[in-house]
């Protein structure tokens, strides 16, 4: 593993490398704190400028995108009482309080110092945990790849808004935009309907781009200036700085909740927002200040900030070693590798393990360059709660417009993501996720092409997948997460009900 560890220093110590996680890092700082703008519309929009760059700068900017985007979303959810992203959810409870108590900077200040601690401690888990995982899979067979592809696609249940119908018709459609083109197997054109342009298939990044950027425009077509809290509220940031002794009170709730996040991160199907709440229930239960929570209380900030981003270093571990994504930001991130040449799953550390501990290693330059930016930018964050969104939707459309056109230099592809864009946005009108989308896209190839070959191995035998004890146990395992999906959606109506009845 030392000698691992070398080459990958090797590999990212260039000036390339530190550039592009700067540039991700500031960018995402300033999506991320702007709602409705996340992480996920971040790393997309950024996607097209990794073309041409190295595959290990590449990725480091998309990580600097996706950890300064979950940390930015704490600064509007303590400023104006509105989450930046869906992660720093739980982070307004005390947050915004601490505002509205003259602590603004005092909140920010921990938001970053927790943000910081759960990062490292999740790319660290991941440079440890990844590589081990990855020396199990190496021997993995086609009928174990179908299974872990299962297993991946039975994540929708947790990511479908409660509704598993809607999020299995996603997925679905998901998997059929997956298969227009040339098959894989056989080199069929399929589902094409005689239009050369669909021959080759979907881009990735044109479904990336419709499904996420272009939607969130047109969600957000509505906006009025006017009803803009922050454009409206002209806040000034105090610098009562936060003391040792109140840090070394949230230190071990940092750590506790920074497990916490690594533990539901890795969980596919996850996320920040979850893990943020289930801290921040956890460390109300066992403080000395339990009864201050709600009303502006440091550890309920710490709680949240640290598990949420401890996710971002979790979320890889499945991702990377497994090809399954941990979450829809991760879903992303894995058609980012998948662009650069490298398709995420128990091959992946074999063929560019170089490139990957390069990366785990740039993770935690990512978390330790972040606290530099923020500790610096800190007591500038209330003019990033005014930027005109007007200025950053036309930019957002410049950017998509020329991103997909220059994957392909096709102006088919913009039509194209516009479509996808407007499909998507019907659908998360009627609420579906598009989550289950993007899963089905990266997840169906993995399942098709496997299951095909699986059915060569044995000769047209479904029993391959029954006999083989590791695909029969994540089979298991899909077949679990279902099930407890439904089990607890059937209590929760039923408490619903018995609270209606009283």
């Amino acid at each position: 593993m030392l000698e691992n560890i070398m080459l990958g220093l090797g590999v990212l110590w260039s000036l390339d490398s530190f550039i592009a996680i700067l540039i991700g890092i500031l960018c995402g700082i300033v999506i991320g704190s702007i709602p409705g703008l996340t992480a996920d519309l971040a790393i997309i929009l950024c996607l097209p400028i990794t073309y041409t760059m190295e595959p290990t700068a590449a990725i480091l900017m998309l990580l600097g995108l996706y950890c300064a985007g979950t940390y930015g979303g704490s600064i509007t959810a303590i400023l104006i009482n509105t989450p930046g992203t869906p992660a720093s959810a739980a982070t307004i409870l005390d947050g915004y309080p601490m505002t509205k108590n003259g602590q603004a900077y005092k909140a920010l200040t921990i938001a970053l110092y927790a943000s910081v601690i759960g990062g490292l401690f999740s790319a660290l888990l991941l440079l440890i945990a990844a590589p081990n995982i990855a020396k199990i899979t190496q021997f993995f067979w086609p009928p174990e790849y179908f299974a872990i592809a299962i297993f991946g696609i039975s994540i929708i249940a947790g990511v479908s808004n409660d509704n598993i119908i809607k999020g299995i018709i996603g997925g679905i459609s998901g998997f059929f935009l997956s298969t227009i083109g040339m098959d894989n197997v056989s080199g069929a054109v399929r589902f094409a309907f005689g239009n050369k342009n669909l021959a080759g298939g979907i881009q990735l990044i044109v479904t990336l781009v419709g499904l996420f950027a272009i939607s969130e425009l047109l969600i957000k077509s509505d906006y009025n200036p006017k009803s803009d809290q922050a454009r409206q509220q002209k806040l000034k940031i105090d610098h009562q700085k936060l003391t040792w002794s109140e840090f070394r009170r949230c230190l071990k709730t940092i750590c506790v909740s920074s497990v916490i996040g690594s533990i539901v991160g890795a969980t596919p199907g996850t996320g920040g927002g979850i893990a943020g709440f289930i801290s921040y229930d956890q460390a109300k239960k066992t403080s000395k200040y339990k009864d201050n929570f709600g009303k502006g209380e440091l550890e309920g900030i710490a709680a949240s900030e640290s598990a949420n981003n401890a996710t971002t270093g979790s979320t890889l571990i499945p991702t990377l070693t497994l090809g399954i994504p941990g979450d829809g930001c991760t879903a992303i991130l894995m058609g980012a590798l998948m662009l650069q040449g490298m398709v995420p799953g128990p091959s992946l550390f074999k063929d560019f393990g170089d490139i990957m501990y390069s990366i785990m290693l740039g993770l935690i330059v990512v978390n330790l360059m972040m606290f530099v930016v923020g500790k610096f930018f800190t007591r500038y964050y209330s003019n990033i709660t005014r930027i005109p969104y007007e200025l950053m939707s036309a930019i957002i459309i410049i950017y998509c417009v020329a991103g997909t056109f220059s994957s392909t230099t096709n102006t088919f592809n913009v039509l194209l993501a516009v479509c996808i864009g407007a499909m998507s946005y019907i659908l998360r009108k009627l609420d579906f996720s598009v989550v289950p989308i993007i899963l089905g896209v990266v997840l169906g190839p993995l399942a098709e092409d496997n299951f095909r070959r699986s059915m060569v191995l044995s000769d047209g035998s479904y029993t391959i997948f029954l006999t083989r004890p590791i695909s029969l146990a994540f089979l298991i395992m899909a077949a679990l997460s279902i099930i407890i999906f439904f089990i607890n959606s059937y209590r929760a109506k039923t408490g619903r009900k018995c609270t209606e009845s009283v």
